[in-house]
Protein backbone atom coordinates (compact mmCIF):
# COMPACT_ATOMS: atom_id res chain seq x y z
CA UNK A 1 0.00 0.00 0.00
CA UNK A 2 1.34 3.18 -1.13
CA UNK A 3 1.24 6.39 1.40
CA UNK A 4 -2.04 8.18 0.83
CA UNK A 5 -1.20 11.59 3.38
CA UNK A 6 1.92 12.44 5.37
CA UNK A 7 2.28 14.91 8.37
CA UNK A 8 5.71 16.32 8.17
CA UNK A 9 7.46 17.52 11.08
CA UNK A 10 4.21 19.12 13.06
CA UNK A 11 5.02 21.39 15.81
CA UNK A 12 1.81 22.78 17.76
CA UNK A 13 2.44 25.65 20.21
CA UNK A 14 -0.38 26.96 22.06
CA UNK A 15 -0.13 31.25 22.97
CA UNK A 16 0.34 30.31 26.61
CA UNK A 17 3.50 28.60 25.23
CA UNK A 18 2.35 24.63 25.78
CA UNK A 19 4.12 22.76 22.88
CA UNK A 20 1.38 19.96 22.20
CA UNK A 21 3.11 18.53 19.25
CA UNK A 22 6.96 18.60 18.48
CA UNK A 23 7.85 17.36 14.89
CA UNK A 24 5.26 14.90 14.64
CA UNK A 25 5.89 12.29 11.51
CA UNK A 26 2.90 10.27 10.52
CA UNK A 27 1.42 9.02 7.69
CA UNK A 28 -1.65 6.79 6.00
CA UNK A 29 -1.93 4.20 3.55
CA UNK A 30 -4.82 3.74 1.44
CA UNK A 31 -6.93 1.12 2.34
CA UNK A 32 -5.81 0.11 6.26
CA UNK A 33 -6.63 0.93 9.40
CA UNK A 34 -3.86 2.64 11.75
CA UNK A 35 -4.15 2.95 14.92
CA UNK A 36 -2.90 6.67 17.19
CA UNK A 37 -2.24 5.87 20.87
CA UNK A 38 -0.34 7.68 23.95
CA UNK A 39 -1.47 8.50 27.17
CA UNK A 40 -3.86 11.78 27.83
CA UNK A 41 -2.06 14.92 26.68
CA UNK A 42 0.22 12.77 24.87
CA UNK A 43 -0.56 15.33 21.46
CA UNK A 44 -2.87 12.88 20.16
CA UNK A 45 -6.13 14.69 19.82
CA UNK A 46 -4.52 17.85 18.82
CA UNK A 47 -2.49 16.25 15.90
CA UNK A 48 -5.93 14.31 14.45
CA UNK A 49 -7.76 18.22 14.83
CA UNK A 50 -4.95 19.72 12.70
CA UNK A 51 -5.89 16.83 10.40
CA UNK A 52 -9.31 18.17 10.26
CA UNK A 53 -9.16 21.42 10.57
CA UNK A 54 -9.82 22.16 13.97
CA UNK A 55 -6.61 23.57 14.72
CA UNK A 56 -3.70 25.01 12.88
CA UNK A 57 0.00 23.97 12.80
CA UNK A 58 2.53 26.15 13.81
CA UNK A 59 5.10 24.44 12.00
CA UNK A 60 5.02 21.51 8.96
CA UNK A 61 2.99 20.64 6.20
CA UNK A 62 0.60 17.90 5.42
CA UNK A 63 0.79 16.13 2.23
CA UNK A 64 -2.01 14.27 0.84
CA UNK A 65 -2.61 12.57 -2.82
CA UNK A 66 1.17 13.95 -3.60
CA UNK A 67 0.08 17.91 -3.14
CA UNK A 68 0.47 20.00 -0.15
CA UNK A 69 -2.80 20.66 1.97
CA UNK A 70 -3.78 23.70 3.39
CA UNK A 71 -6.63 22.86 5.83
CA UNK A 72 -8.33 26.60 8.03
CA UNK A 73 -11.56 24.58 8.72
CA UNK A 74 -13.18 21.31 9.33
CA UNK A 75 -15.34 22.14 5.72
CA UNK A 76 -11.78 22.35 4.31
CA UNK A 77 -11.01 18.47 5.10
CA UNK A 78 -14.34 17.27 4.42
CA UNK A 79 -14.00 18.61 0.85
CA UNK A 80 -10.56 16.37 0.76
CA UNK A 81 -12.61 13.92 1.91
CA UNK A 82 -11.53 13.66 5.23
CA UNK A 83 -14.35 13.19 8.21
CA UNK A 84 -14.02 12.84 11.81
CA UNK A 85 -16.16 11.04 14.15
CA UNK A 86 -15.52 12.94 18.15
CA UNK A 87 -16.20 10.69 20.66
CA UNK A 88 -19.14 12.45 22.13
CA UNK A 89 -21.72 12.08 19.28
CA UNK A 90 -23.08 14.97 17.78
CA UNK A 91 -26.43 14.05 16.26
CA UNK A 92 -29.68 15.90 17.14
CA UNK A 93 -31.67 14.23 19.30
CA UNK A 94 -35.35 15.30 18.48
CA UNK A 95 -34.99 14.41 14.65
CA UNK A 96 -34.48 11.06 12.67
CA UNK A 97 -31.75 8.93 11.67
CA UNK A 98 -32.11 10.49 7.98
CA UNK A 99 -32.26 13.72 8.59
CA UNK A 100 -29.16 13.46 11.06
CA UNK A 101 -27.35 12.00 8.26
CA UNK A 102 -28.48 15.22 5.50
CA UNK A 103 -28.15 17.85 8.20
CA UNK A 104 -26.98 20.43 6.08
CA UNK A 105 -26.87 19.05 2.98
CA UNK A 106 -30.74 18.24 2.61
CA UNK A 107 -32.92 17.24 -0.48
CA UNK A 108 -35.27 20.03 -1.31
CA UNK A 109 -38.31 20.39 -2.44
CA UNK A 110 -38.89 23.49 -3.32
CA UNK A 111 -38.75 25.22 0.08
CA UNK A 112 -39.16 22.36 2.19
CA UNK A 113 -36.95 19.48 3.10
CA UNK A 114 -37.95 16.32 1.25
CA UNK A 115 -38.25 13.96 4.23
CA UNK A 116 -38.71 10.73 1.63
CA UNK A 117 -35.42 11.19 -0.08
CA UNK A 118 -33.55 12.08 2.72
CA UNK A 119 -34.76 8.87 3.75
CA UNK A 120 -34.23 7.35 0.35
CA UNK A 121 -30.85 8.48 0.19
CA UNK A 122 -30.14 7.02 4.35
CA UNK A 123 -31.47 3.64 2.72
CA UNK A 124 -29.19 3.35 0.14
CA UNK A 125 -25.89 4.60 2.09
CA UNK A 126 -26.67 2.48 5.01
CA UNK A 127 -26.91 -0.75 2.11
CA UNK A 128 -23.69 0.11 0.62
CA UNK A 129 -21.92 -0.15 4.13
CA UNK A 130 -24.00 -3.03 5.49
CA UNK A 131 -25.26 -1.06 8.65
CA UNK A 132 -28.11 -1.92 10.07
CA UNK A 133 -30.43 1.22 10.74
CA UNK A 134 -33.91 2.33 10.14
CA UNK A 135 -34.13 5.71 8.44
CA UNK A 136 -37.04 7.17 10.56
CA UNK A 137 -35.71 6.01 14.04
CA UNK A 138 -35.34 9.23 16.16
CA UNK A 139 -32.07 9.39 17.22
CA UNK A 140 -33.65 9.94 21.06
CA UNK A 141 -34.90 6.30 20.73
CA UNK A 142 -31.56 4.80 19.42
CA UNK A 143 -29.21 2.86 20.74
CA UNK A 144 -25.30 3.69 21.64
CA UNK A 145 -24.55 1.49 18.74
CA UNK A 146 -27.06 2.81 16.67
CA UNK A 147 -25.36 6.02 17.01
CA UNK A 148 -22.05 5.37 16.45
CA UNK A 149 -23.20 4.04 13.17
CA UNK A 150 -24.91 7.37 12.17
CA UNK A 151 -22.19 9.61 12.92
CA UNK A 152 -20.02 6.93 10.52
CA UNK A 153 -22.77 6.98 7.75
CA UNK A 154 -22.81 10.92 8.17
CA UNK A 155 -18.87 11.34 7.57
CA UNK A 156 -19.01 8.53 4.48
CA UNK A 157 -22.06 10.85 3.15
CA UNK A 158 -19.57 13.82 2.50
CA UNK A 159 -17.11 11.77 0.97
CA UNK A 160 -14.65 10.93 3.80
CA UNK A 161 -12.71 8.67 2.39
CA UNK A 162 -10.39 8.83 5.55
CA UNK A 163 -12.22 8.20 8.65
CA UNK A 164 -10.73 9.62 12.37
CA UNK A 165 -12.94 7.41 14.83
CA UNK A 166 -11.80 8.90 18.35
CA UNK A 167 -12.06 5.89 20.98
CA UNK A 168 -14.87 4.72 19.25
CA UNK A 169 -16.14 1.49 21.17
CA UNK A 170 -15.65 3.65 24.37
CA UNK A 171 -19.44 3.15 25.44
CA UNK A 172 -20.69 -0.16 23.44
CA UNK A 173 -20.65 -3.83 24.48
CA UNK A 174 -18.65 -6.39 23.35
CA UNK A 175 -21.94 -7.12 20.53
CA UNK A 176 -21.54 -3.71 19.44
CA UNK A 177 -18.04 -3.95 18.98
CA UNK A 178 -17.60 -7.10 17.11
CA UNK A 179 -20.42 -5.58 15.01
CA UNK A 180 -18.78 -1.78 14.36
CA UNK A 181 -15.30 -3.93 13.65
CA UNK A 182 -17.29 -6.17 10.60
CA UNK A 183 -18.30 -2.81 9.38
CA UNK A 184 -15.26 -1.18 9.88
CA UNK A 185 -13.04 -4.13 7.87
CA UNK A 186 -15.85 -3.75 5.41
CA UNK A 187 -14.78 0.13 4.70
CA UNK A 188 -11.32 -0.63 4.87
CA UNK A 189 -11.83 -3.69 1.55
CA UNK A 190 -13.62 -1.01 -0.21
CA UNK A 191 -10.63 1.42 -0.11
CA UNK A 192 -11.43 3.56 2.95
CA UNK A 193 -9.09 4.80 5.57
CA UNK A 194 -9.37 4.82 9.09
CA UNK A 195 -6.96 6.34 12.16
CA UNK A 196 -8.29 4.21 15.17
CA UNK A 197 -7.41 6.18 18.48
CA UNK A 198 -8.34 4.58 21.54
CA UNK A 199 -6.48 3.01 24.59
CA UNK A 200 -7.82 -0.55 24.45
CA UNK A 201 -4.89 -2.41 23.27
CA UNK A 202 -6.28 -5.66 22.81
CA UNK A 203 -8.59 -3.83 19.96
CA UNK A 204 -5.66 -2.51 18.06
CA UNK A 205 -4.46 -5.37 18.24
CA UNK A 206 -6.96 -7.43 16.91
CA UNK A 207 -8.39 -4.78 14.29
CA UNK A 208 -5.24 -2.51 13.20
CA UNK A 209 -3.08 -2.84 11.02
CA UNK A 210 -0.52 -0.27 11.73
CA UNK A 211 0.34 1.78 14.91
CA UNK A 212 1.64 5.09 15.99
CA UNK A 213 2.47 5.45 19.51
CA UNK A 214 2.74 9.12 20.79
CA UNK A 215 4.48 10.75 23.86
CA UNK A 216 4.71 13.91 25.43
CA UNK A 217 4.14 15.86 22.29
CA UNK A 218 6.41 12.95 19.76
CA UNK A 219 5.87 10.40 17.72
CA UNK A 220 8.10 7.38 19.58
CA UNK A 221 7.56 5.45 15.95
CA UNK A 222 5.12 3.71 13.58
CA UNK A 223 5.02 -0.15 13.77
CA UNK A 224 3.28 -2.99 12.27
CA UNK A 225 0.86 -4.24 14.59
CA UNK A 226 1.45 -8.10 13.71
CA UNK A 227 5.16 -7.40 15.33
CA UNK A 228 4.69 -6.00 18.22
CA UNK A 229 3.31 -6.74 22.03
CA UNK A 230 0.68 -4.83 23.89
CA UNK A 231 3.09 -4.54 26.47
CA UNK A 232 5.66 -3.18 24.03
CA UNK A 233 2.89 -0.37 23.18
CA UNK A 234 2.50 0.34 26.78
CA UNK A 235 5.88 0.71 27.96
CA UNK A 236 6.77 3.16 24.60
CA UNK A 237 3.71 5.16 26.08
CA UNK A 238 4.73 5.68 29.30
CA UNK A 239 8.50 5.72 28.51
CA UNK A 240 9.67 2.60 30.89
CA UNK A 241 8.64 -0.56 31.60
CA UNK A 242 5.63 -0.96 33.40
CA UNK A 243 4.03 -3.42 36.09
CA UNK A 244 0.70 -3.63 34.29
CA UNK A 245 -0.86 -6.30 36.48
CA UNK A 246 -3.12 -5.49 39.73
CA UNK A 247 -2.72 -7.53 42.96
CA UNK A 248 -5.92 -7.56 44.22
CA UNK A 249 -6.70 -10.28 47.16
CA UNK A 250 -10.18 -11.73 48.19
CA UNK A 251 -12.30 -9.23 49.49
CA UNK A 252 -13.04 -9.36 52.98
CA UNK A 253 -16.45 -7.21 53.48
CA UNK A 254 -18.06 -6.41 56.30
CA UNK A 255 -21.14 -4.19 57.65
CA UNK A 256 -23.12 -3.12 55.59
CA UNK A 257 -22.53 0.75 54.44
CA UNK A 258 -24.86 2.32 51.90
CA UNK A 259 -28.38 0.14 51.20
CA UNK A 260 -30.61 1.52 48.33
CA UNK A 261 -34.50 0.27 48.79
CA UNK A 262 -36.85 -0.14 45.78
CA UNK A 263 -35.43 3.42 44.69
CA UNK A 264 -37.05 4.38 41.36
CA UNK A 265 -36.64 8.05 39.82
CA UNK A 266 -38.84 9.70 37.18
CA UNK A 267 -37.85 11.15 34.14
CA UNK A 268 -39.79 13.19 31.47
CA UNK A 269 -43.60 12.72 31.17
CA UNK A 270 -43.10 10.48 34.40
CA UNK A 271 -41.43 7.82 32.71
CA UNK A 272 -39.77 5.66 35.38
CA UNK A 273 -35.74 5.92 34.63
CA UNK A 274 -34.33 3.77 37.33
CA UNK A 275 -37.86 1.13 38.87
CA UNK A 276 -37.53 -0.44 42.52
CA UNK A 277 -33.29 -0.77 42.56
CA UNK A 278 -31.98 -2.23 45.56
CA UNK A 279 -28.68 -3.36 46.91
CA UNK A 280 -26.20 -3.00 49.51
CA UNK A 281 -22.66 -2.07 49.56
CA UNK A 282 -20.38 -3.32 52.16
CA UNK A 283 -17.56 -1.82 53.75
CA UNK A 284 -14.51 -3.08 52.21
CA UNK A 285 -15.64 -4.38 48.88
CA UNK A 286 -16.04 -3.18 44.62
CA UNK A 287 -19.48 -3.64 43.69
CA UNK A 288 -18.88 -2.59 39.61
CA UNK A 289 -22.44 -1.26 37.77
CA UNK A 290 -22.08 -2.07 34.11
CA UNK A 291 -24.95 -0.63 31.45
CA UNK A 292 -25.18 0.49 28.23
CA UNK A 293 -25.39 4.38 28.17
CA UNK A 294 -28.57 5.87 29.23
CA UNK A 295 -30.21 2.79 30.77
CA UNK A 296 -30.06 4.45 34.10
CA UNK A 297 -26.62 4.30 35.74
CA UNK A 298 -26.22 8.45 35.97
CA UNK A 299 -29.24 8.64 37.06
CA UNK A 300 -28.84 6.10 40.06
CA UNK A 301 -25.99 7.78 40.49
CA UNK A 302 -27.16 11.21 41.09
CA UNK A 303 -29.55 9.87 44.03
CA UNK A 304 -26.84 8.39 45.58
CA UNK A 305 -24.98 11.77 45.74
CA UNK A 306 -27.66 13.70 46.13
CA UNK A 307 -27.29 15.51 42.75
CA UNK A 308 -31.04 14.63 42.00
CA UNK A 309 -33.63 13.66 43.83
CA UNK A 310 -35.41 9.87 43.77
CA UNK A 311 -38.94 9.88 44.33
CA UNK A 312 -39.44 6.28 45.52
CA UNK A 313 -37.70 4.27 48.06
CA UNK A 314 -35.06 5.38 50.00
CA UNK A 315 -31.13 5.19 50.22
CA UNK A 316 -29.31 4.49 53.65
CA UNK A 317 -25.85 5.94 53.77
CA UNK A 318 -24.21 4.66 57.27
CA UNK A 319 -27.74 3.85 59.12
CA UNK A 320 -28.97 7.65 58.17
CA UNK A 321 -31.52 8.38 55.13
CA UNK A 322 -29.84 10.96 52.50
CA UNK A 323 -33.68 11.65 51.75
CA UNK A 324 -33.87 15.47 51.23
CA UNK A 325 -30.18 15.94 52.04
CA UNK A 326 -27.87 18.00 50.44
CA UNK A 327 -24.78 17.20 48.07
CA UNK A 328 -22.71 18.45 51.45
CA UNK A 329 -24.52 16.89 53.98
CA UNK A 330 -24.25 13.56 52.16
CA UNK A 331 -20.46 14.33 51.63
CA UNK A 332 -20.30 15.01 55.59
CA UNK A 333 -22.16 11.47 56.29
CA UNK A 334 -19.01 9.42 54.66
CA UNK A 335 -19.33 9.45 50.81
CA UNK A 336 -16.98 10.84 47.73
CA UNK A 337 -17.49 10.94 44.12
CA UNK A 338 -16.00 11.03 40.94
CA UNK A 339 -18.36 12.32 38.73
CA UNK A 340 -19.12 11.02 35.42
CA UNK A 341 -18.76 14.87 33.75
CA UNK A 342 -15.55 16.15 35.22
CA UNK A 343 -15.75 19.26 33.56
CA UNK A 344 -19.30 20.60 34.47
CA UNK A 345 -19.98 18.97 37.82
CA UNK A 346 -16.02 17.81 39.30
CA UNK A 347 -14.15 21.07 38.74
CA UNK A 348 -14.26 25.14 39.05
CA UNK A 349 -12.57 25.24 35.99
CA UNK A 350 -11.08 29.04 36.57
CA UNK A 351 -9.52 28.19 40.04
CA UNK A 352 -6.68 26.91 40.69
CA UNK A 353 -4.97 23.02 40.99
CA UNK A 354 -4.25 23.57 44.62
CA UNK A 355 -7.76 25.12 45.59
CA UNK A 356 -10.07 22.28 43.29
CA UNK A 357 -8.36 19.86 45.67
CA UNK A 358 -8.92 21.74 48.78
CA UNK A 359 -12.70 21.50 47.60
CA UNK A 360 -13.72 19.29 50.13
CA UNK A 361 -11.89 19.93 52.92
CA UNK A 362 -10.77 23.65 53.51
CA UNK A 363 -13.24 23.84 56.58
CA UNK A 364 -10.98 20.76 58.29
CA UNK A 365 -8.64 21.50 61.25
CA UNK A 366 -5.55 20.14 59.25
CA UNK A 367 -6.15 23.32 56.93
CA UNK A 368 -7.57 26.01 58.97
CA UNK A 369 -7.66 27.07 62.43
CA UNK A 370 -9.96 30.04 64.04
CA UNK A 371 -11.44 30.02 60.57
CA UNK A 372 -7.92 31.08 58.98
CA UNK A 373 -6.58 29.06 56.14
CA UNK A 374 -3.04 27.75 56.42
CA UNK A 375 -1.54 28.35 52.97
CA UNK A 376 1.74 27.43 53.48
CA UNK A 377 0.32 23.84 55.10
CA UNK A 378 -2.00 23.66 52.01
CA UNK A 379 0.31 24.51 49.08
CA UNK A 380 2.61 21.56 50.66
CA UNK A 381 -0.35 19.46 50.62
CA UNK A 382 -1.15 20.15 47.15
CA UNK A 383 2.36 19.51 45.75
CA UNK A 384 2.66 16.32 47.61
CA UNK A 385 -0.66 15.37 45.96
CA UNK A 386 0.34 16.09 42.25
CA UNK A 387 3.62 14.42 42.79
CA UNK A 388 1.69 11.05 44.15
CA UNK A 389 -1.03 11.02 41.06
CA UNK A 390 1.67 12.20 38.41
CA UNK A 391 -0.45 15.46 37.64
CA UNK A 392 1.62 17.12 34.91
CA UNK A 393 1.72 20.63 35.63
CA UNK A 394 4.67 23.34 36.83
CA UNK A 395 3.02 24.81 39.69
CA UNK A 396 -0.13 24.03 42.17
CA UNK A 397 -1.41 27.75 41.24
CA UNK A 398 -2.05 26.46 37.64
CA UNK A 399 -5.55 27.20 36.58
CA UNK A 400 -7.30 23.78 36.42
CA UNK A 401 -8.91 24.76 33.30
CA UNK A 402 -5.73 25.12 30.96
CA UNK A 403 -4.55 21.39 31.86
CA UNK A 404 -5.53 18.28 29.44
CA UNK A 405 -9.00 16.20 30.39
CA UNK A 406 -6.63 13.51 31.89
CA UNK A 407 -4.62 15.40 33.77
CA UNK A 408 -7.86 17.06 35.23
CA UNK A 409 -9.52 13.59 36.03
CA UNK A 410 -6.30 13.14 38.39
CA UNK A 411 -6.94 16.13 40.44
CA UNK A 412 -10.35 15.01 40.87
CA UNK A 413 -9.36 11.25 42.03
CA UNK A 414 -6.70 12.73 44.14
CA UNK A 415 -9.39 15.30 45.67
CA UNK A 416 -12.10 12.61 46.23
CA UNK A 417 -9.53 9.28 47.34
CA UNK A 418 -7.82 11.93 50.21
CA UNK A 419 -11.21 12.48 51.82
CA UNK A 420 -11.32 9.41 54.34
CA UNK A 421 -14.54 8.49 52.54
CA UNK A 422 -16.33 5.53 54.00
CA UNK A 423 -18.01 5.01 50.09
CA UNK A 424 -16.44 6.02 47.30
CA UNK A 425 -18.65 6.34 44.46
CA UNK A 426 -16.27 5.92 41.38
CA UNK A 427 -18.50 7.01 38.09
CA UNK A 428 -16.64 6.45 34.55
CA UNK A 429 -13.22 7.31 37.20
CA UNK A 430 -10.16 6.17 33.88
CA UNK A 431 -12.44 7.72 31.12
CA UNK A 432 -9.87 9.42 29.50
CA UNK A 433 -7.14 8.64 31.15
CA UNK A 434 -4.05 7.34 29.92
CA UNK A 435 -3.37 3.57 30.35
CA UNK A 436 -0.78 4.08 33.19
CA UNK A 437 -3.17 6.77 35.23
CA UNK A 438 -5.74 3.95 34.70
CA UNK A 439 -3.81 1.12 36.25
CA UNK A 440 -2.76 3.91 38.89
CA UNK A 441 -6.35 4.83 40.16
CA UNK A 442 -7.23 1.07 40.04
CA UNK A 443 -4.69 0.12 42.24
CA UNK A 444 -5.07 3.06 44.62
CA UNK A 445 -9.00 2.04 44.56
CA UNK A 446 -8.53 -1.99 45.78
CA UNK A 447 -5.80 -0.33 47.88
CA UNK A 448 -8.97 1.43 49.63
CA UNK A 449 -11.10 -1.05 49.36
CA UNK A 450 -8.42 -2.85 51.74
CA UNK A 451 -8.66 -0.24 54.10
CA UNK A 452 -12.09 -0.74 54.62
CA UNK A 453 -14.06 1.68 52.23
CA UNK A 454 -17.17 0.83 50.42
CA UNK A 455 -16.45 1.22 46.57
CA UNK A 456 -19.03 1.67 44.11
CA UNK A 457 -17.45 1.66 40.57
CA UNK A 458 -19.26 2.46 37.32
CA UNK A 459 -17.84 2.02 34.35
CA UNK A 460 -18.57 1.74 30.36
CA UNK A 461 -14.82 -0.80 30.34
CA UNK A 462 -16.22 -4.19 31.10
CA UNK A 463 -12.38 -4.70 31.26
CA UNK A 464 -11.94 -2.59 33.91
CA UNK A 465 -14.80 -3.15 35.85
CA UNK A 466 -14.38 -7.17 35.82
CA UNK A 467 -10.83 -7.06 36.92
CA UNK A 468 -11.40 -4.07 39.25
CA UNK A 469 -14.83 -5.36 40.63
CA UNK A 470 -15.26 -7.92 43.36
CA UNK A 471 -19.24 -8.37 42.94
CA UNK A 472 -21.17 -6.57 39.45
CA UNK A 473 -24.24 -5.55 38.96
CA UNK A 474 -26.05 -4.71 35.24
CA UNK A 475 -28.28 -2.56 34.50
CA UNK A 476 -31.14 -2.52 31.80
CA UNK A 477 -33.83 -0.03 31.30
CA UNK A 478 -33.78 1.23 34.69
CA UNK A 479 -34.06 -1.91 36.47
CA UNK A 480 -31.11 -4.57 37.67
CA UNK A 481 -30.95 -7.66 35.42
CA UNK A 482 -28.03 -9.63 37.03
CA UNK A 483 -26.08 -9.21 40.14
CA UNK A 484 -22.96 -11.66 40.43
CA UNK A 485 -21.63 -12.00 43.75
CA UNK A 486 -18.16 -12.74 42.23
CA UNK A 487 -17.28 -11.18 39.13
CA UNK A 488 -15.30 -13.82 37.95
CA UNK A 489 -18.38 -15.86 37.98
CA UNK A 490 -19.25 -14.23 34.04
CA UNK A 491 -17.68 -13.25 31.02
CA UNK A 492 -17.44 -9.86 28.89
CA UNK A 493 -19.74 -11.28 26.38
CA UNK A 494 -22.22 -12.85 28.99
CA UNK A 495 -22.38 -9.25 30.54
CA UNK A 496 -23.28 -7.94 26.87
CA UNK A 497 -25.82 -10.05 26.63
CA UNK A 498 -27.44 -8.88 29.68
CA UNK A 499 -26.71 -5.46 29.15
CA UNK A 500 -28.67 -5.85 25.85
CA UNK A 501 -31.58 -6.81 27.24
CA UNK A 502 -31.09 -10.26 25.39
CA UNK A 503 -30.80 -12.10 28.64
CA UNK A 504 -31.59 -11.48 32.47
CA UNK A 505 -31.89 -13.60 35.93
CA UNK A 506 -35.39 -14.32 37.61
CA UNK A 507 -35.48 -11.35 40.10
CA UNK A 508 -36.09 -13.60 43.10
CA UNK A 509 -32.55 -14.44 42.19
CA UNK A 510 -31.50 -10.82 42.11
CA UNK A 511 -33.40 -10.11 45.13
CA UNK A 512 -31.71 -13.09 47.18
CA UNK A 513 -28.34 -12.04 46.61
CA UNK A 514 -28.81 -8.43 46.79
CA UNK A 515 -30.19 -8.32 49.90
CA UNK A 516 -28.05 -10.62 51.67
Amino acid sequence: MSELLKMENICKVYPNGVVANRDINFSLKKGEIHALVGENGAGKSTLMKILFGLESMSEGKIIYKDKELLLKSPMDAISQGIGMVHQHFMLVSSVTIAENIVLGMEPRNGVLIDKKEAFKITKALADKYHFDIDPAQKIEDASVGTKQKVEILKALFRGAQILILDEPTAVLTPQETEELFKELKLLKEIGHTIVFISHKLNEVKEICDRITVMRRGRDEGTFEVANITKEEISNLMVGKTMEWKIEKGVAKPKESILQVRGVSVFGIHDKKVLNDVSFVLRAGEILGIVAVEGNGQSELVDAITGMNPYQEGDIILAEQSIRNKKVKEIRDGGMAHIPEDRMSVGISKSASIRDNMLAVSYAGREFSKYGLLNDKKIDQWAKEKIKEYQVLTTSEKTEIGSLSGGNIQKVVVAREFSSNAKVIVANQPTRGIDVGAAKFIHRKLVSLRDEGAAVLLVSADLTEVMDVSDSLLVLYEGEIVAYFADAKQTTENELGLYMLGLKRQEKAQIREVCHE
